[in-house]
């Protein structure tokens, strides 16, 4: 037996919960590494899986938002110690309403789309127990990503991807192909709708964010995105969630409510999207 297939056996497999563009991309960096993949597609019970491998390395989550509370509810509790997160729409209430602690979790900044290269145009922040595993996998890959030094700092990453996929999503509703259309043709639109997402994320959130630096590194990351399309097909479900989270706060927000009449079109999307 060689000694690569001997260290493949010998390492604990990752469970990777959902194998789409995502969660394939995180598949290959870690078999790159040497680490067994153990995929969870639709119709495979969790629990089946656990009772062959009830100690993953990770059990990566990389479902859309929509499917994340159900996955996390069904879990198997030996697993819910060893989570990996990476949806957009993420912040720390999420996983700790399922009673998860200490998740490894992946600010995912980098876009895979069917039958494209990975783009990258910033450093992915990651945060966890898991952190430098998931590093080292990007870095196979060669994607870039950063380790986060405390859980405050994975907040503000968390708040601020929120905030950026709301911002590039809704404010595209309002007319704009691109994000560059979004800040040129669009800037007065474009900023009432990120002061709106920014109180709802910070509700969100329930903790009160340096507004002058969210805005600044918001700004700064649609900037470096100037080509990307302002509205994926995620956005009508995006402004519907959001729209719901400010119902159930009390939150009011007038020019997200003038993006209702563009909700038409039905969505299936990964969470990259």
């Amino acid at each position: 037996m060689s000694k690569k297939i001997e260290s493949f056996r010998m390492k604990t497999p990752v469970v990777i919960i959902g194998i789409g563009q995502l969660g394939g991309v995180f598949a290959r960096g870690f078999l790159r590494l040497g680490y067994p993949v153990v995929p969870i597609t639709r119709g495979v019970e969790m629990r089946e899986v656990e009772q062959e491998l009830p100690e993953p390395t990770l059990a990566l989550v990389a479902v859309g938002e929509d499917d994340l509370h159900p996955v996390l509810e069904n879990m198997p509790p030996s697993w819910k110690q060893r989570v990996g997160l990476l949806q957009n729409e993420l912040l720390p209430r999420d996983w700790e309403a399922h009673k998860i602690s200490d998740p490894t979790v992946a600010v995912v900044w980098f876009e895979k789309k069917h039958r494209q290269p990975v783009k990258a145009p910033i450093p992915s922040p990651v945060y966890g127990p898991q952190a430098e595993l998931i590093v080292r996998a990007f870095d196979t890959l060669e994607i870039p990503a950063r380790r986060l030094a405390s859980p405050e700092a994975l907040q503000y990453e968390l708040a601020l991807k929120y905030a950026y996929i709301l911002t590039m999503n809704l404010a595209g509703l309002a007319g704009g192909e691109t994000i560059a259309d979004l800040l040129d043709r669009h800037a007065d639109t474009t900023r009432a709708i990120v002061g709106e997402v920014l109180n709802l994320v910070e509700r969100l959130a329930e903790r009160d964010l340096p507004r002058e630096q969210m805005m600044r590194d918001l700004f700064g990351y649609l900037d470096l995105a100037r080509a990307h399309k302002a509205r994926g097909r995620s956005a009508p479900k995006r402004l519907r969630r959001a729209l719901a989270h400010a119902d159930r706060l009390g939150l009011e927000v007038p020019h997200l409510r003038s993006l209702e009449a563009d909700l038409r079109e039905p969505d299936n999307t990964t969470p990259g999207e």
